[in-house]
């Protein structure tokens, strides 16, 4: 299993009213997901299994599986989930779902038909083919992840990339943790649409922008106005120095890194020098 796929499923875990709404053109909420675990000489469970609940009032089960290849054996997989839940006792009217993002284009068949023997279908969705603007509009850092495997329609990749992350750091910007881990999302499943260097961009120039909010930034601006430029740069990256790395500090401010580095080097020296001076 890729991390694509680890990151996708957990994912829509998360999601499941919206991933029915919003992908699957499903009208209704989840009422409670489901165990389908059936023990063979593999461990095989599905993706996802909800028992739903229609705009009508009644239940129905939704079983949702997620694909990041064309796989000629999904029909055959996908008919083995089915008879896994109905074995683990779920009745009831179902729906099955499968959501492919890889990024070759769908070639996957939708079931399976033998003549005088079996006539099997389920619904195929191809995330290539779904409006991001559903997702984008939700204030819901998995739904804005997900965003960036739809598609764009007019809308500029790079533009649609900088929006997701710039929500994702509004919504989480009091968990810096939850940030780094929804970037990691970010920039695994943006290699399904080759748009890893336009995530790299956008962070960049949130960090960016954020670094010279800092009061550390601030101070050392302040404190080395007065004695002039070069002053002036000794104390923005001595301050910087302090939260970041080197390279980090060299790449938010231009700087080469030997020159940060030289930096970095003369005030452990003078660190040095006043810890040698007598009381």
């Amino acid at each position: 299993m890729t991390a694509k796929d680890i990151i996708s499923r957990a994912t829509l875990k998360r999601l499941t009213t919206d991933l029915a709404q919003q992908l699957l053109r499903i009208d209704g909420e989840a009422v409670e997901l489901l165990e389908t675990q059936n023990q063979r000489v593999e461990d095989r469970r599905a993706d996802l299994v909800a028992r739903m609940r229609g705009a009508n009032g009644n239940e129905f089960l939704l079983h949702t599986e997620i694909s990041n290849n064309n796989d000629a054996d999904m029909p055959l997989r996908m008919l083995r989930y089915y008879t896994d839940i109905r074995l683990a006792g779920h009745a009831g009217p179902m729906r099955q779902c499968l959501l492919y993002i890889g990024s070759d284009s769908l070639t996957m068949p939708d079931g399976i038909t033998e003549p005088k023997l079996l006539d099997y279908h389920y619904q195929l969705v191809d995330m290539h083919q779904i409006n991001c603007a559903g997702l984008l509009v939700q204030d819901n850092p998995d739904a804005l992840v997900l965003a960036v495997l739809c598609d764009f329609g007019e809308r500029a990749p790079a533009q649609v990339v900088h929006y997701i992350v710039r929500r994702l750091k509004e919504l989480l910007a009091d968990n810096d943790k939850r940030f780094r881990e929804y970037m990691a999302m970010l920039e695994i499943l943006s290699e399904n649409r080759n748009l890893q260097a336009q995530v790299k961009e956008a962070e960049k120039m949130l960090t960016q922008v954020d670094v010279k909010r800092l009061p550390s930034y601030q101070l050392g601006y302040e404190d080395g106005e007065a004695r002039g430029a070069a002053k002036t740069q000794q104390h923005v990256v001595r301050q910087l120095l302090a939260q970041l790395d080197a390279s980090r500090v060299a790449e938010l401010l231009g700087l080469d890194l030997a020159e940060v580095e030289r930096i970095a080097a003369a005030q452990d020296g003078d660190a040095a020098r006043e810890d040698q001076q007598p009381d």
